[in-house]
C-alpha cells in the first residue's frame, strides 16, 4: 500500500478519524466538528511564546500555520513555531488575553475531515496532505436540514398542489401547545404546473413548459437556481418530470431534483418532501464536498450513505446520507462482532448529542422512508432509532422531576465542565460520579465547573421542595445517569420487541464516546447477558467506513397481487441486479468484484399500508411473509391476498478487514479510583485498556484513548483476541446499575412516567402497525391508554384527544355493567357507557398481578371507518336515532377466559337493522386492538413483577396528583369569579358554560346550553370529559400526562339535554356528529371563556362518500385561532383531532375520486393584532356513483374573534354537477353524485385576537405559497 486510507466522521460535536498510514500503522484522532483543536495555556515565556498543555501530535512544528484564539473569540494570530517535547508554540503577533490557565483553539480555515487528515497525518497548516484514498460521513446536510441553512429552491408542482408541503399531512406537532408551529418550508418559491395524469398514469392534461418561462427567469435572476420537481402520478409516469427537468436547465437552473428518479413510489407527499430537501441540500452538501475533494488534490473520495454502503463523489446524492454518520457506526459493529464470533447484535451508539440503536442479525435491517428532523425522506436507510440522549444531554428538573434531554449543550458551550458556561449534562454526571477521567479528555476539562452546574440543579429542586430536597449529589447524579439509561433502553425495545425479536437473545455491541460508561445499566434493562465493546468503540463509526463495502441499491414499485406476478419476479430480480451492479462496476469495480447481496420484497395484506419486508432467497414469498407476520405480531395474519409492494436488489464488493491496532493510553497499570457505584462509594481499580489481560469483576473502569467503560457490580469484563472487551453479566439480581441506590422522588417519578408512557405508545404501535383499515394505519385516528386499578387515565400515547378524556369513563362504566375476570377483554361503542360515536369502538382489558389483584386496565379506541347505518361511512347526516348510525353493541365479552368470540361479534356486526359493510375490515382492526390490548397488559404485569404491586399502584396514584396540582397551581393564577361564555351551534343550539374560580378550584356548570338535539349533534358526558381535560391541559401548558388528575380539581355540573342525553330508550338519540363536531365546538366555548385564544374552525369537516363496494372517511384541515402574541396557523387540525389526511395519489388509487386540489384558502383567517390561520379548499371530482355525507359546522358564521379581533370566515361547500349546475350544501347534508360531480369544500379560518392594526402579524413560513 503506498497511499495514506482514512476514515473520517463528522458528527455533532466531535469529528472522528481513523487512518491507515502506507507501513500499516493504524493511527487516530477526534477533533472538535467545529474544526478546531483545543488547548490552554500553561505558562508564558514572553509575549509571542507559550507553554501549553494539549494532546496535539508529536510532529516537530505541526502546528505551523494554524490559526491561534482564545476560545469564544475571532481575534486571532498564526503560529510559527511549535516544539512538541516542550509543548511550547510561538506567534506572528501578540495576542491580548493569552495567560496561564486561558482556553485557546487552533485552526486552519479547512474543514473537519481535512484537520482530521493533518493531524493523523502529522501534515502542518501550510503543506498538502500526502496521498490518500478518503471515506467520509458527515453531518453537513443533516446540520444544513435542521439548521436552515440550504440553497434557495423552487418546487415545481401539479397544479392544485402548491402548497402540498406547508399542509403536509395536516397534523400539529405538538397536542397541547396553543400555539402551533409548523415546520417552515425549505423552499423559497413554489410554482404550479399546469399539467396532470391520472391514477393509472395517463396523461390527462399535457405539460407546455413553455408557459413557465417568464417566472423561471424570474427566479434565476433572484438567484433560486436549485429545483425540485413532484408532479401527481409521476412514480406511473416521468415523462412530466423529465421534459419539464431539462427545460429547466435549459433556462439556467443548475441543480435539479426529480421525485420519480429519487423515489419512484406512490404518494406524492414524501416524494415531494425528498425532491426539495435534495434540491435545498445538494449545492451546499456539494460545495463541502467540493472543499474537501481540493484539500485532497483531487484524489479518491467515497461517502457513506445511509443505508451503511459507500458512493463515490460523482454519484453521490444528499436525500441518501443524512444518517451517513450512525450508519458508519452500525457497520463498524457489525464487523467487530463477526470478528468476536457475534452473528445477532443490538448496536448501541451514544454520541455527544444522541443515541443511535439498530439491530444487525446476520445483515443489515432496513427502513425505506424515514425522518430527519422534519423532513420525510423516501431513501434507503439503516433501521437506526435515535433518542435525544447523549453526554451533551442537558440535566434539568421541572415539575416534580429530573429530565435528560432532549434538549444538548452541543459541541459549543458544550457539558459545564467544557468550561465555556455549558449546563450539567450527562458527561458532567459520569465526571462527578468518577466514571470518567479528566486526563483522558481531548480538551481540557474542569471538575469544579461541572460541580457547580450541579449545585445549580440541587438549588431548583430544594426551592421547590417536592422533588426530593434531602437528596444527595450522588443520589441525584446517579438518577439521571437512570434516566439516561432508562431512555435508551427503551430505544432499543423500539428496534428488537417492536419488531418481533426479543432482545435477550442478541449480545450488545457498544461504542461511541459515552457508549461504555452506560452499557451495563442499559443491558441490565433489558435482560441482555453480553455486552461487546469493540477496539476504537469512540471512533466505531469511523472504523465502520473502513470495513463497509461499496454498495448500490435498485428499485421498483409493483403494487400487485404476489399471485398474479409471482412468477415475474424472477425476471424482475435479474433486472434490478444489473441495473445495481452496473452502478458499481461504472465507478471502475471489476465486475468479478460485486455481487447481489440482498434481494428484498415489501410484502403486504391487501388494503394495509405498513409492509413487511422479506428476502426473496429465503424460500417462497407467502410462506416467508407469514412466518415474518407471526415473528411480529405473534398470530397469523388473516385470510386476505398478499400484495407486493415493491422490490428491490442490493449489491455490493465485500467487506474489508480491518487491522484491530492498539489504542495507547499514558498508565501503564491499574490505578485506584474513587467511583459511586450501586452501593455507594467504592475505591475500583481503573484499568488502561492495554494493560488488561485477566478478566476483572465489576465495580471497575477500563480507560482507552477516546472512550472510557464502567464496568457494573454484577459483571465481568475480558479481553478477547481480536481486542474487544467482552463484558458479562454474573449476577442478574444486581438488575440495572443502580438497584439499591436510594432514589429521590424526582428520579422515581421520571422513570414510571417513561415507564407507563412506553407501555401505552408501544400499545399504540402495535395497534397501528397490525391494523387493516387506512383510518387507523394512515390517518392514525386511534387512542391507547392506560388507566389505574379503579378505572382513571393515568397515561396516554400523544393520539387523538377527544378519545382520551372518555377512556376512563368508558372502562368505570363498562367494568360496572360487566363482570370482567383475569384473560377477559370487553368490547363497547355505546354511548351511553362511555362511548363517542358508534364508529369509535374501545377494547376495555384488566390487568392482574401475580396476587390475583386487579392492578390496573388498559384501553384502546380506533375509529372504524364503516359500522353499518342508513350511509356509508356510519355517520348519516340525516339521523335522529342511534340505531340509524350503525351496529350498538352494548358492553359485551370479546374474550373471556382467553377465548376470542369473534363469531359472536361477527355475528351481531351482521345481523343488526343497519348492519357493517366491512366486516371482515371490523374484525381485522378490532384484532389489532385485541393485540395492542395483550401488549399492554403484559407489559404492566412486568413492570408490577419487577419493582412491586403496590409501587406501580403508587406511582399512578402519584402521577395523577402530578397532574391535579398542576391544574390546581394553573387555577389559582386566575382571578377569583366567574368566567363564561355562550357559542351557537350552526343551526342555533346554544353551548353555554360558566367557570366559577375558587382558589385553586373551580366549578365548572354547562346549564344554558341546548336540550337534546333532534339531529345527531348530541354529545356524551364522556365526550365533555374529554374535551375539558383537553382544556385544562391547555391551561396548565406544562409537559404533564394527560390523565384524570386534571379533572379532580374542578366540580363538573352536566345538565340533561345536547350533553347528557337519554341512552336508556329504544329511542336512543344519535351521536355521530357529537363526538366530531360538538366536541370542537365546545372546546372553542371553554377556550373563550378562559380568554386563552379565539375560535379555531370548529369543526372537522368530515367528509363521507362511498357505495355498496367502498367507503371512505376523511376529516379536513382548517385554520387555528390566534391568541396574545400569536398567529393562528394555516391549514392544520385543531383541537379535539389530530388525524392524518390520506395522501392524493393513495386515494386516487384506492377509491373512484380524482383530487383537483389542496391548498390553503387565503384571506380566510380573522384580522387582528395577530390574525387568524387561513383554512383550505379541498376539490373533489367523483368518478362513479355514490353517495357523499358532510357533517361539519361554522357555515353560518365565522368563528369568533377574541379581544377586539375579527371573526374567521365562515366554511363553504358546493356540489357542482358534471352539467354545470350548482348547489350550496348545508353544514349538515347528504347527496347522491355521479361520474364528473365535483365537491368544493371551503373549511372556515381561525379567529383574529386584538383589534386590528396596519398590519397582521403572522411569521413568514405560516404564509402559503
Amino acid at each position: 500500500m503506498t497511499d495514506w486510507q482514512v476514515w473520517v466522521d463528522t458528527g455533532g460535536t466531535f469529528t472522528d478519524c481513523l487512518a491507515l498510514s502506507p507501513n500499516g500503522d493504524l493511527r487516530r484522532c477526534k477533533v472538535l466538528s467545529s474544526s478546531a483543536l483545543r488547548g490552554r495555556i500553561d505558562s508564558t515565556v514572553d509575549d509571542l511564546s507559550f507553554d501549553v498543555v494539549a494532546r496535539w501530535p508529536e510532529a516537530a512544528d505541526f502546528c505551523r500555520g494554524f490559526g491561534l484564539r482564545i476560545l469564544g473569540e475571532q481575534e486571532h494570530t498564526i503560529v510559527t513555531q511549535y516544539d512538541p517535547k516542550k509543548k511550547r508554540l510561538r506567534v506572528t503577533e501578540p495576542l491580548a488575553g493569552l495567560s496561564p490557565g486561558v482556553a485557546i483553539e487552533l485552526f486552519t480555515g479547512e474543514e473537519a475531515p481535512v484537520l482530521a487528515a493533518r493531524v493523523v497525518t502529522e501534515t502542518p497548516a501550510d503543506q498538502p496532505l500526502p496521498q490518500m484514498s478518503m471515506r467520509l460521513a458527515t453531518t453537513r446536510g443533516t446540520n444544513a436540514l435542521l439548521e436552515r441553512k440550504g440553497a434557495p429552491t423552487a418546487l415545481f408542482v401539479t397544479k392544485g398542489f402548491g402548497d402540498l408541503l406547508l399542509i403536509g399531512d395536516q397534523q400539529r406537532p405538538d397536542l397541547f401547545a396553543l400555539q402551533i408551529e409548523k415546520p417552515a418550508v425549505l423552499y423559497t418559491a413554489v410554482v404550479e404546473v399546469d399539467e396532470r395524469l391520472d391514477a393509472q398514469g395517463q396523461v390527462q392534461r399535457k405539460l407546455d413548459p413553455a408557459q413557465l418561462a417568464p417566472r423561471i427567469r424570474k427566479l434565476v435572476e433572484a438567484g433560486v437556481r436549485s429545483a425540485a420537481i413532484a408532479l401527481v402520478h409521476a412514480y406511473r409516469n416521468p415523462s412530466h418530470e423529465l421534459d419539464l427537468a431539462a427545460f429547466l436547465i435549459e433556462q439556467g437552473m443548475e441543480n435539479v431534483s426529480i421525485s420519480s428518479q429519487l423515489a419512484p413510489l406512490i404518494k406524492i407527499l414524501p416524494r415531494a418532501q425528498t425532491a426539495v430537501v435534495d434540491a435545498y441540500l445538494t449545492p451546499v452538501v456539494g460545495a463541502y464536498l467540493d472543499r474537501v475533494e481540493s484539500a485532497l488534490g483531487g484524489q479518491d473520495l467515497h461517502v457513506m450513505t445511509s443505508a451503511g454502503g459507500l458512493t463515490q463523489r460523482a454519484d453521490y446524492r444528499t436525500k441518501d446520507s443524512l444518517l451517513s454518520g450512525p450508519a458508519g457506526g452500525v457497520a463498524g459493529a457489525a464487523e467487530a462482532a463477526r470478528r468476536a464470533g457475534f452473528e445477532r447484535i443490538l448496536t448501541f451508539d451514544m454520541g455527544g448529542t444522541s443515541t443511535d440503536v439498530a439491530r444487525y442479525d446476520g445483515d443489515f435491517d432496513y427502513n425505506f422512508e424515514h425522518r430527519v428532523g422534519d423532513a420525510h425522506l423516501v431513501a434507503p436507510a439503516l433501521a437506526i432509532e435515535t433518542v435525544a440522549a447523549g453526554g451533551g444531554s442537558i440535566c434539568s428538573y421541572s415539575g416534580g422531576r429530573l429530565r435528560v434531554g432532549p434538549e444538548s449543550a452541543g459541541a459549543h458551550p458544550g457539558p459545564a465542565c467544557y468550561g465555556a458556561g455549558g449546563p450539567l449534562t450527562v458527561t458532567d454526571a459520569n465526571l462527578l460520579l468518577g466514571r470518567l477521567d479528566a486526563t483522558q479528555f481531548e480538551i481540557p476539562v474542569s471538575i469544579e465547573a461541572a460541580q457547580a452546574a450541579l449545585d445549580q440543579l440541587q438549588r431548583q429542586m430544594r426551592d421547590d421542595r417536592s422533588g426530593g430536597a434531602d437528596a444527595s449529589d450522588h443520589e441525584v447524579l446517579a438518577g439521571l445517569i437512570a434516566i439516561a439509561d432508562d431512555r435508551m433502553a427503551a430505544a432499543i425495545r423500539r428496534v428488537s420487541l417492536e419488531r418481533g425479536v426479543d432482545p435477550t437473545q442478541f449480545a450488545l455491541v457498544s461504542f461511541g464516546g459515552a457508549g461504555g460508561q452506560h452499557a451495563c445499566g442499559v443491558a441490565s434493562r433489558l435482560g441482555i447477558d453480553r455486552v461487546l465493546i469493540p477496539t476504537d468503540a469512540g471512533l466505531l463509526s469511523a472504523r465502520g467506513l473502513g470495513a463497509a463495502a461499496i454498495e448500490r441499491f435498485a428499485e421498483r414499485q409493483v403494487l400487485r397481487l404476489l399471485s398474479d406476478i409471482e412468477e415475474d419476479l424472477p425476471t424482475w430480480f435479474d433486472e434490478l441486479a444489473a441495473q445495481s451492479k452496473g452502478a458499481i462496476v461504472n465507478e471502475g469495480v471489476p465486475a468479478s468484484l460485486v455481487a447481489v447481496r440482498r434481494r428484498l420484497l415489501n410484502l403486504r395484506l391487501r388494503g394495509q399500508e405498513s409492509t413487511i419486508i422479506v428476502d426473496a432467497d429465503g424460500g417462497p414469498p407467502a410462506e416467508t411473509f407469514v412466518d415474518a407476520y407471526v415473528s411480529l405480531y405473534g398470530h397469523a395474519p388473516p385470510s386476505r391476498p398478499i400484495e407486493v409492494e415493491s422490490m428491490r436488489v442490493v449489491a455490493s464488493t465485500d467487506l474489508a478487514d480491518v487491522p484491530v491496532g492498539r489504542s495507547m493510553t499514558t498508565a501503564s497499570g491499574p490505578q485506584q479510583r474513587r467511583v459511586w457505584a450501586a452501593d455507594g462509594w467504592r475505591e475500583v481499580d481503573a484499568w488502561p485498556r492495554e494493560a488488561l489481560e485477566a478478566a476483572i469483576e465489576g465495580p471497575g473502569l477500563i480507560f482507552e484513548r477516546h472512550s472510557a467503560t464502567f464496568v457494573a457490580a454484577g459483571w465481568t469484563a475480558s479481553v478477547g483476541d481480536e481486542g474487544s472487551l467482552l463484558l458479562e453479566c454474573t449476577d442478574k439480581r444486581s438488575g440495572a446499575e443502580t438497584a439499591g441506590t436510594p432514589q429521590p422522588e424526582a428520579v422515581r417519578l421520571a422513570l414510571f412516567t417513561h415507564a407507563l408512557e412506553s407501555i401505552a405508545r408501544e400499545m399504540g404501535t402495535a395497534l397501528q402497525r397490525t391494523a387493516l383499515s387506512t383510518n387507523v394505519k394512515e390517518r392514525l385516528d386511534f387512542s391507547c391508554g392506560v388507566l389505574d386499578g379503579v378505572g382513571r387515565l393515568v397515561v396516554n400515547a400523544p393520539h387523538i384527544p377527544v378519545h382520551l378524556g372518555a377512556l376512563g369513563l368508558c372502562v368505570r362504566t363498562v367494568s360496572s355493567s360487566l363482570e370482567l375476570k383475569p384473560g377477559d377483554t370487553a368490547i363497547t361503542n355505546h354511548p351511553g357507557y362511555g362511548g363517542s360515536h358508534l364508529p369509535d369502538v374501545t377494547l376495555v382489558t384488566p390487568v392482574h398481578g401475580e396476587t390475583g389483584r386487579l392492578l390496573a386496565w388498559v384501553a384502546s379506541r380506533a375509529h372504524h371507518a364503516e359500522i353499518g347505518g342508513t350511509r356509508p361511512g356510519s355517520m348519516p347526516p340525516d339521523a335522529t336515532r342511534l340505531a340509524q348510525e350503525g351496529v350498538v353493541i352494548a358492553p359485551r365479552h370479546l374474550v373471556r377466559e382467553e377465548h376470542v368470540l369473534w363469531e359472536d361479534l361477527e355475528a351481531l356486526l351482521a345481523s343488526a337493522d343497519c348492519p357493517s359493510r366491512a366486516i371482515d375490515e371490523n374484525l381485522a382492526d378490532l384484532e389489532a386492538a385485541l393485540a395492542a390490548n395483550h401488549r399492554g397488559r403484559a407489559a404492566l404485569q412486568d413492570l408490577a413483577r419487577h419493582h412491586g404491586e403496590d409501587v406501580v399502584a403508587g406511582h399512578m396514584d402519584a402521577l395523577r396528583q402530578e397532574a391535579a396540582a398542576g391544574v390546581r397551581h394553573a387555577l389559582g393564577r386566575l382571578a377569583d369569579g366567574v368566567y363564561g361564555a355562550r357559542e351557537e351551534l350552526d343551526d342555533g343550539t346554544p353551548l353555554e358554560v360558566s367557570i366559577e374560580v375558587d382558589g385553586d378550584t373551580a366549578r365548572i356548570d354547562f346549564g344554558g346550553s341546548g336540550d337534546v338535539h333532534p339531529g345527531n349533534l348530541n354529545a356524551t358526558p364522556a365526550i365533555v370529559y374529554s374535551a375539558l381535560t383537553y382544556v385544562l391541559r391547555l391551561l396548565v401548558q406544562e409537559s404533564l400526562p394527560l390523565n384524570e388528575g386534571l379533572l379532580e380539581p374542578v366540580e363538573i355540573v352536566i345538565p340533561p339535554g345536547i350533553l347528557s342525553p337519554p341512552f336508556d330508550t329504544d329511542e336512543a338519540p344519535a351521536v355521530g356528529g357529537g363526538n366530531v363536531e360538538t366536541s370542537q365546538r365546545l372546546v372553542d366555548t371553554l377556550l373563550k371563556a378562559f380568554g386563552l385564544m379565539a375560535g379555531s374552525q370548529g369543526t372537522m369537516n368530515n367528509t363521507l362518500f362511498g357505495n355498496e363496494s367502498f367507503g371512505y372517511y376523511e376529516t379536513v384541515c382548517g385554520g387555528t385561532g390566534a391568541g396574545r402574541q400569536f398567529a393562528g396557523a394555516d391549514a392544520v387540525h385543531s383541537h379535539m383531532t389530530n388525524t392524518r389526511i390520506t395522501d392524493v395519489e393513495i386515494v386516487e388509487r384506492r377509491y373512484p375520486v380524482r383530487i383537483e386540489r389542496f391548498e390553503v384558502r387565503t384571506d380566510s383567517g380573522g384580522q387582528g393584532r395577530w390574525c387568524g390561520g387561513e383554512g383550505c379548499v379541498r376539490e373533489l371530482t367523483f368518478l362513479q356513483d355514490m353517495s357523499l355525507s358532510l357533517l361539519t359546522q361554522h357555515r353560518n358564521h365565522g368563528t369568533h374573534g377574541l379581544d377586539g379581533g375579527e371573526a374567521g370566515a365562515p366554511g363553504r361547500q358546493r356540489w357542482i354537477r358534471a352539467d354545470g349546475t350548482v348547489r350550496e350544501l348545508k353544514a349538515i347534508d347528504g347527496v347522491e353524485v355521479g361520474p364528473g360531480d365535483r365537491l368544493i369544500m371551503e373549511t372556515p379560518g381561525g379567529g383574529g385576537y386584538g383589534a386590528v392594526e396596519a398590519s397582521c402579524e403572522k411569521p413568514e413560513e405560516q404564509k402559503a405559497g
